[in-house]
Protein backbone atom coordinates (compact mmCIF):
# COMPACT_ATOMS: atom_id res chain seq x y z
CA UNK A 1 0.00 0.00 0.00
CA UNK A 2 1.25 3.68 -1.34
CA UNK A 3 0.15 5.49 2.23
CA UNK A 4 1.92 2.53 4.71
CA UNK A 5 4.80 3.69 6.85
CA UNK A 6 7.89 1.93 7.13
CA UNK A 7 7.89 1.64 10.34
CA UNK A 8 3.82 0.09 10.01
CA UNK A 9 5.47 -2.53 7.16
CA UNK A 10 8.16 -3.26 9.89
CA UNK A 11 5.62 -3.94 12.88
CA UNK A 12 3.54 -5.96 10.32
CA UNK A 13 6.15 -8.25 9.41
CA UNK A 14 6.92 -8.75 13.00
CA UNK A 15 3.74 -9.75 13.93
CA UNK A 16 3.63 -12.55 10.86
CA UNK A 17 6.83 -13.92 12.05
CA UNK A 18 5.58 -14.02 15.70
CA UNK A 19 2.46 -15.39 14.57
CA UNK A 20 4.38 -18.19 12.37
CA UNK A 21 6.70 -18.88 15.18
CA UNK A 22 3.85 -19.53 17.40
CA UNK A 23 2.29 -21.78 14.81
CA UNK A 24 5.69 -23.65 14.76
CA UNK A 25 5.37 -23.66 18.26
CA UNK A 26 1.86 -25.01 18.52
CA UNK A 27 2.49 -27.71 16.22
CA UNK A 28 5.37 -29.09 17.91
CA UNK A 29 3.36 -29.66 20.62
CA UNK A 30 -0.01 -30.92 19.45
CA UNK A 31 1.62 -33.25 17.41
CA UNK A 32 3.05 -35.90 19.40
CA UNK A 33 -0.10 -35.97 21.36
CA UNK A 34 -2.14 -36.24 18.13
CA UNK A 35 -0.46 -39.18 17.72
CA UNK A 36 -0.65 -40.64 20.66
CA UNK A 37 -4.72 -40.23 20.42
CA UNK A 38 -3.80 -42.13 16.80
CA UNK A 39 -1.82 -44.63 18.04
CA UNK A 40 -4.32 -45.70 20.28
CA UNK A 41 -6.73 -47.43 17.57
CA UNK A 42 -4.34 -48.94 15.73
CA UNK A 43 -2.10 -52.54 16.23
CA UNK A 44 1.27 -52.64 17.14
CA UNK A 45 1.70 -53.88 13.48
CA UNK A 46 0.33 -50.76 12.01
CA UNK A 47 1.96 -48.42 14.14
CA UNK A 48 5.38 -48.80 12.52
CA UNK A 49 3.76 -49.76 9.51
CA UNK A 50 4.73 -47.82 6.22
CA UNK A 51 3.13 -45.43 5.38
CA UNK A 52 2.32 -44.03 8.97
CA UNK A 53 -1.15 -44.04 10.03
CA UNK A 54 -2.62 -40.33 10.14
CA UNK A 55 -6.13 -41.10 10.64
CA UNK A 56 -7.88 -43.44 13.74
CA UNK A 57 -8.16 -46.82 13.25
CA UNK A 58 -10.33 -49.49 14.96
CA UNK A 59 -8.44 -51.06 17.52
CA UNK A 60 -9.40 -49.16 20.57
CA UNK A 61 -11.94 -51.24 22.14
CA UNK A 62 -9.51 -54.48 21.51
CA UNK A 63 -6.24 -52.70 22.95
CA UNK A 64 -8.54 -51.71 26.35
CA UNK A 65 -9.25 -55.50 26.68
CA UNK A 66 -6.18 -56.16 26.27
CA UNK A 67 -4.83 -53.90 28.62
CA UNK A 68 -8.07 -55.51 30.96
CA UNK A 69 -6.74 -58.22 30.81
CA UNK A 70 -2.88 -57.87 31.25
CA UNK A 71 -2.45 -55.69 34.31
CA UNK A 72 -6.72 -55.08 35.28
CA UNK A 73 -6.30 -51.62 33.95
CA UNK A 74 -10.02 -50.49 35.49
CA UNK A 75 -8.85 -51.69 38.64
CA UNK A 76 -5.36 -49.61 38.11
CA UNK A 77 -7.40 -46.58 37.20
CA UNK A 78 -9.41 -46.49 40.21
CA UNK A 79 -6.44 -46.87 42.23
CA UNK A 80 -4.80 -44.12 40.48
CA UNK A 81 -7.82 -41.73 40.68
CA UNK A 82 -8.34 -42.80 44.49
CA UNK A 83 -4.32 -41.84 45.68
CA UNK A 84 -4.91 -38.37 43.63
CA UNK A 85 -8.16 -37.55 45.28
CA UNK A 86 -6.74 -38.22 49.03
CA UNK A 87 -3.09 -36.86 48.37
CA UNK A 88 -4.82 -33.76 46.37
CA UNK A 89 -7.33 -33.03 49.69
CA UNK A 90 -4.36 -34.06 52.67
CA UNK A 91 -1.33 -32.21 50.82
CA UNK A 92 -3.11 -28.85 49.88
CA UNK A 93 -4.25 -28.86 54.21
CA UNK A 94 -0.53 -29.88 55.04
CA UNK A 95 0.58 -27.40 51.81
CA UNK A 96 -2.15 -24.53 53.20
CA UNK A 97 -1.37 -24.12 56.93
CA UNK A 98 2.39 -24.76 56.41
CA UNK A 99 2.58 -21.67 53.94
CA UNK A 100 0.15 -19.57 56.30
CA UNK A 101 2.36 -20.33 59.38
CA UNK A 102 5.30 -19.07 56.96
CA UNK A 103 3.44 -16.14 55.87
CA UNK A 104 1.79 -14.74 58.49
CA UNK A 105 3.47 -15.56 62.06
CA UNK A 106 6.84 -15.11 63.34
CA UNK A 107 8.49 -18.07 65.44
CA UNK A 108 12.38 -18.98 66.08
CA UNK A 109 14.06 -21.12 63.67
CA UNK A 110 11.63 -19.06 61.17
CA UNK A 111 14.55 -18.74 58.87
CA UNK A 112 16.17 -21.83 59.22
CA UNK A 113 13.43 -24.06 58.52
CA UNK A 114 12.45 -22.05 55.32
CA UNK A 115 15.88 -22.24 54.02
CA UNK A 116 15.88 -26.33 54.81
CA UNK A 117 12.37 -26.50 52.70
CA UNK A 118 14.34 -24.03 49.90
CA UNK A 119 17.21 -26.99 49.94
CA UNK A 120 14.48 -29.82 49.88
CA UNK A 121 13.27 -27.77 46.44
CA UNK A 122 16.97 -28.50 44.44
CA UNK A 123 17.48 -32.29 46.19
CA UNK A 124 16.88 -34.94 43.59
CA UNK A 125 14.01 -37.01 44.65
CA UNK A 126 16.01 -40.24 44.03
CA UNK A 127 18.82 -39.43 47.34
CA UNK A 128 15.55 -39.84 49.58
CA UNK A 129 14.58 -43.28 48.06
CA UNK A 130 16.28 -45.78 50.09
CA UNK A 131 16.13 -43.76 53.38
CA UNK A 132 12.59 -43.21 52.88
CA UNK A 133 12.39 -47.30 51.70
CA UNK A 134 14.12 -48.14 54.92
CA UNK A 135 11.31 -46.65 57.02
CA UNK A 136 8.53 -47.91 55.17
CA UNK A 137 9.92 -51.57 56.09
CA UNK A 138 10.67 -50.32 59.96
CA UNK A 139 6.69 -49.36 60.11
CA UNK A 140 5.39 -52.14 58.23
CA UNK A 141 4.11 -49.75 55.97
CA UNK A 142 5.60 -51.52 52.65
CA UNK A 143 3.11 -52.10 49.91
CA UNK A 144 0.01 -50.00 51.56
CA UNK A 145 -1.12 -46.80 50.31
CA UNK A 146 0.31 -45.07 53.59
CA UNK A 147 3.74 -45.38 52.53
CA UNK A 148 2.84 -43.76 49.18
CA UNK A 149 1.00 -41.21 50.60
CA UNK A 150 2.58 -40.03 53.52
CA UNK A 151 6.09 -39.07 52.66
CA UNK A 152 5.24 -36.20 50.13
CA UNK A 153 2.38 -34.68 51.77
CA UNK A 154 4.05 -31.87 52.95
CA UNK A 155 5.78 -31.41 48.99
CA UNK A 156 8.61 -28.30 49.61
CA UNK A 157 7.24 -26.49 46.36
CA UNK A 158 3.14 -27.00 47.54
CA UNK A 159 4.45 -25.02 50.84
CA UNK A 160 6.51 -22.81 48.70
CA UNK A 161 3.19 -21.78 46.54
CA UNK A 162 1.16 -20.97 49.23
CA UNK A 163 3.94 -19.27 51.05
CA UNK A 164 4.44 -16.67 48.12
CA UNK A 165 0.45 -16.26 48.04
CA UNK A 166 -0.86 -15.69 51.33
CA UNK A 167 2.18 -13.19 51.16
CA UNK A 168 -0.16 -11.37 49.36
CA UNK A 169 -2.77 -11.02 51.79
CA UNK A 170 -2.77 -7.89 53.70
CA UNK A 171 -2.33 -8.14 57.32
CA UNK A 172 -4.54 -5.13 58.56
CA UNK A 173 -7.26 -7.78 57.19
CA UNK A 174 -6.43 -10.32 59.64
CA UNK A 175 -6.04 -7.84 62.25
CA UNK A 176 -8.95 -6.27 61.81
CA UNK A 177 -10.47 -9.88 62.12
CA UNK A 178 -8.58 -10.57 65.82
CA UNK A 179 -10.46 -6.92 66.66
CA UNK A 180 -13.36 -8.37 65.66
CA UNK A 181 -12.61 -11.77 67.90
CA UNK A 182 -11.82 -14.34 65.47
CA UNK A 183 -9.83 -17.25 66.46
CA UNK A 184 -6.58 -17.69 64.60
CA UNK A 185 -8.20 -21.11 63.11
CA UNK A 186 -10.82 -19.01 62.20
CA UNK A 187 -9.06 -16.15 60.11
CA UNK A 188 -7.42 -19.22 58.50
CA UNK A 189 -10.80 -20.83 57.23
CA UNK A 190 -12.78 -17.71 56.95
CA UNK A 191 -10.51 -14.43 55.96
CA UNK A 192 -7.15 -16.45 54.20
CA UNK A 193 -8.78 -19.09 52.46
CA UNK A 194 -11.70 -17.58 50.49
CA UNK A 195 -9.15 -14.94 49.16
CA UNK A 196 -6.48 -17.55 48.03
CA UNK A 197 -8.77 -19.44 45.57
CA UNK A 198 -6.73 -18.97 42.67
CA UNK A 199 -3.94 -20.32 44.23
CA UNK A 200 -5.95 -23.70 46.01
CA UNK A 201 -6.79 -23.97 42.42
CA UNK A 202 -2.73 -24.11 41.52
CA UNK A 203 -2.12 -26.21 44.08
CA UNK A 204 -4.70 -29.16 43.85
CA UNK A 205 -3.84 -29.06 40.27
CA UNK A 206 -0.14 -29.52 40.88
CA UNK A 207 -0.65 -31.66 43.80
CA UNK A 208 -3.34 -34.22 41.25
CA UNK A 209 -0.74 -34.19 38.93
CA UNK A 210 2.26 -35.38 40.85
CA UNK A 211 0.51 -38.39 42.28
CA UNK A 212 -0.95 -39.06 39.24
CA UNK A 213 2.25 -39.26 37.24
CA UNK A 214 4.56 -40.50 40.41
CA UNK A 215 6.31 -43.19 39.05
CA UNK A 216 9.53 -43.93 40.95
CA UNK A 217 7.91 -43.85 44.78
CA UNK A 218 5.04 -45.76 43.65
CA UNK A 219 7.35 -48.53 42.04
CA UNK A 220 9.47 -48.78 45.18
CA UNK A 221 6.55 -48.79 47.92
CA UNK A 222 3.98 -51.06 46.15
CA UNK A 223 4.82 -54.33 45.44
CA UNK A 224 1.09 -56.18 44.74
CA UNK A 225 0.14 -55.77 41.24
CA UNK A 226 -3.56 -55.39 42.59
CA UNK A 227 -2.36 -52.02 44.33
CA UNK A 228 -0.67 -50.40 40.73
CA UNK A 229 -0.97 -47.08 39.84
CA UNK A 230 -1.58 -46.04 36.05
CA UNK A 231 2.51 -45.33 35.38
CA UNK A 232 3.83 -48.56 37.48
CA UNK A 233 1.12 -50.65 35.73
CA UNK A 234 2.07 -49.21 31.91
CA UNK A 235 6.00 -50.05 33.06
CA UNK A 236 4.68 -53.49 33.77
CA UNK A 237 3.96 -54.05 30.02
CA UNK A 238 7.35 -53.42 29.00
CA UNK A 239 8.98 -55.63 30.94
CA UNK A 240 9.19 -58.68 28.46
CA UNK A 241 11.04 -58.61 24.89
CA UNK A 242 7.77 -58.79 22.96
CA UNK A 243 5.82 -55.12 24.06
CA UNK A 244 2.25 -54.54 22.95
CA UNK A 245 3.13 -50.88 22.01
CA UNK A 246 -0.56 -50.61 20.86
CA UNK A 247 -2.35 -51.75 24.27
CA UNK A 248 0.54 -49.61 26.36
CA UNK A 249 -0.04 -46.00 24.16
CA UNK A 250 -3.88 -46.77 24.38
CA UNK A 251 -3.05 -46.59 28.52
CA UNK A 252 -0.86 -43.90 28.47
CA UNK A 253 -3.75 -41.94 26.51
CA UNK A 254 -6.15 -43.26 29.17
CA UNK A 255 -4.20 -41.40 31.67
CA UNK A 256 -3.01 -38.20 29.77
CA UNK A 257 -7.27 -37.69 29.57
CA UNK A 258 -7.60 -36.32 33.20
CA UNK A 259 -4.54 -34.15 33.02
CA UNK A 260 -5.77 -32.12 29.86
CA UNK A 261 -9.62 -31.81 31.35
CA UNK A 262 -8.12 -31.02 34.91
CA UNK A 263 -6.24 -28.41 32.98
CA UNK A 264 -8.88 -27.23 30.54
CA UNK A 265 -11.61 -26.15 33.26
CA UNK A 266 -8.28 -24.66 36.13
CA UNK A 267 -5.99 -23.23 33.83
CA UNK A 268 -7.26 -19.67 34.52
CA UNK A 269 -7.00 -20.47 37.87
CA UNK A 270 -3.99 -22.49 37.75
CA UNK A 271 -2.26 -19.64 35.83
CA UNK A 272 -3.45 -16.21 38.05
CA UNK A 273 -2.66 -19.22 41.08
CA UNK A 274 1.09 -19.30 39.45
CA UNK A 275 1.85 -15.66 39.22
CA UNK A 276 0.42 -15.00 42.85
CA UNK A 277 2.94 -13.45 45.48
CA UNK A 278 5.23 -12.61 42.38
CA UNK A 279 4.28 -9.34 43.04
CA UNK A 280 4.98 -8.07 46.52
CA UNK A 281 1.43 -6.40 47.76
Amino acid sequence: MAGTSPAFRASRRGQVLLTGAMLALLALTVAPLYWLAIASTHTSHDIFGRPPQLLPGGELGTNLGNLEESVGFGRVVLNSLLLSVVYTVLGGIVCTLAGYGFAKYRFRGQGFLFSLLLLALVVPTQLTIVPLFKMMVNLDWLNTYQAVLLPNLALPFGIFLMRQSMRSLPDELLQAGRIDGCGELGLFLRIALPTMRPALAALAMFLFLFQWNDFLWPLVALRDPSSYTIPVALAALTGSSDVDYGQLLTGTAVAAVPMAVLFLFLQKHFVSGMLAGAVKQ
